[in-house]
């Protein structure tokens, strides 16, 4: 047992030392999987919220037969979606002539793949409890549904700040389908899921542990900053509020 604690302690100091002297390996992971999510993030939440404001005010026949998948789509395993890419970025598959196997270009596809039903599920069940809300004033005023969706998103913005985080976290933090399309090759598709899963089997405590304590410290931090923004939008929403009951008032 105590060979064990030992063992985690020297790991864990040899770690803080890695992530404190700018260790050139770590980082380069660090900020290649930043790249390769933020990239994803980007184009996925682009397409997702479109498609998600446009889902929250629609209403047709075919509505449900539309959301049952995109709901099921939450849970679409990483490694699924690694598989998928990797058919049709093969030689022989439809994009093949791309190039693009065992590339960055790969891994920000495949992980957008993965944003997409998440900001397109959240955008549209936050957009469709607007809707119902404020929709038929906006509807009074001449917009159109398209229009009154992204009016509705747009007011709406601080609460989908929270798909952002969990769009990000989605990719930041899978590895099965980097890993597919990727291959996972030292200072080209490597990054941090896939760097402490090989790591860890390698027996690098060191760099597995520095890599996920940068994993962990990214995602606490971008909560943070939600947190106090909409902390910071509640004050000053509270303080409209106070106003306006004072304007009122008098």
């Amino acid at each position: 047992m105590r060979f064990v604690v030992n063992t985690l302690a020297d790991s864990a100091r040899t770690a803080l030392a890695l992530i404190t002297s700018l260790d050139p390996a770590l980082w380069s992971i660090v900020a290649r999987s930043l790249a390769v999510s933020g990239s994803a993030c980007l184009i996925g939440y682009g397409i997702g919220l479109l498609a998600g404001a446009w889902l929250g005010v629609v209403r047709f026949r075919a509505r449900s037969l539309v959301l049952t998948p995109l709901n099921t789509l939450l849970a679409l395993p990483s490694v699924v979606v690694g598989l998928l890419v990797y058919l049709l970025l093969s030689r022989s598959g439809p994009l093949g002539f791309l190039g693009w196997m065992f590339s960055f270009q790969a891994m920000v596809l495949a992980q957008v793949v993965l944003v997409v039903p998440v900001v397109t599920a959240l955008t549209r069940q936050t957009v469709e409890d607007a809707d119902l809300q404020h929709g038929e004033q906006l509807a009074s005023l001449g917009a159109g549904r398209f229009m009154r969706g992204l009016l509705l998103a747009w007011d709406e913005r601080y609460a989908l700040l929270t798909v952002v985080i969990a769009a990000f976290g989605r990719a930041v933090s899978e590895v099965g389908a980097v890993m597919i399309v990727g291959g996972n090759i030292d200072g080209f598709t490597r990054v941090m899921t896939t760097a402490i899963a090989l790591e860890t089997s390698k027996g690098d405590l060191p760099l597995a542990l520095g890599l996920g304590i940068v994993l962990l410290t990214v995602v606490l931090t971008l909560n943070a900053l939600i947190s106090a923004l909409r902390g910071w939008r509640e004050r000053v929403d509270g303080v409209a509020t106070a106003a306006t009951r004072v304007l009122v008032a008098t």
